[in-house]
């Protein structure tokens, strides 16, 4: 967390920064989506090596080079969004009712409150796979889409990745259909307690766990 003036400064900077790179992306993509890709790649890289803000330790961002797998046109989908449904709790009479909500672990300890919104259907080449769509309850708001797989630990953090987290402006944009959403594992990233400890980020849920290996993305190894 910012401790400075300057630090909230520099924090702006780098959601901004962040920001404008996803409009980027986006307009990229509704063209040549790899060509997106390489845009995120190599600017992503540049801010964690040269933005006070990066995640990565001061000592080793001189020398700090980011990993992916090749662009993969198989991994992007645009799958319709399918709201969860309503399930209040609580005094049903309330105004609006109460929503349920779902602590996710963080990686330093205690939790984050969530609320699913989504469930999205992904058509793998191994079948079929749904992924939670959460609501961030707290903190700035926004949509939040972690998940793990087969390359945690290996290839990838242990505790997995993220697709989305529009709070911190890492959005894709809808999909071409009206009610989808663009879900590229191309633009999957490692959260910021991959590359630091002094981060806490939230961990993906049991059922965005898959049980296939998503070879695309960013990598650690």
């Amino acid at each position: 967390m910012p401790s400075t003036a300057d630090d909230r400064l520099t924090l702006a900077d780098w959601r901004r920064r962040v920001a404008e790179l996803y409009a980027e992306v986006r307009a990229l993509a509704r063209l040549d989506p790899a060509v997106a890709w390489d845009h995120w790649r190599a600017t992503r890289e540049w801010l964690f090596r040269e933005h006070p803000q990066s995640p990565v330790p001061a000592a080793r961002r001189d020398a700090f080079r980011a990993s992916h797998w090749p662009y993969d046109a198989s991994l992007r989908f645009q799958p319709t969004i399918e709201p969860a449904p309503d399930e209040p709790v609580g005094d049903p009479a309330a105004d609006p009712p109460a929503q349920p909500t779902m602590a996710l672990p963080m990686s330093g300890g205690g939790d984050m409150t969530f609320r699913l919104v989504a469930r999205l259907e992904i058509p793998f080449a191994a079948g079929t796979r749904r992924l939670g769509l959460y609501w961030m309850a707290g903190y700035a708001g926004g949509l939040f889409l972690p998940f793990r797989d087969a390359t945690n630990g290996c290839a990838t953090y242990g505790a997995g990745r993220y697709l989305l987290d529009t709070a911190k402006g890492a959005d894709l944009g809808p999909g071409a259909a009206d009610g989808s959403l663009v879900v590229d594992f191309n633009f999957s990233f490692q959260p910021s307690c991959a590359f630091d400890p002094r981060w806490a980020c939230p961990l993906a849920p049991p059922e965005n766990r898959l049980d296939l290996a998503i070879e695309a993305g960013e990598r650690i190894a």
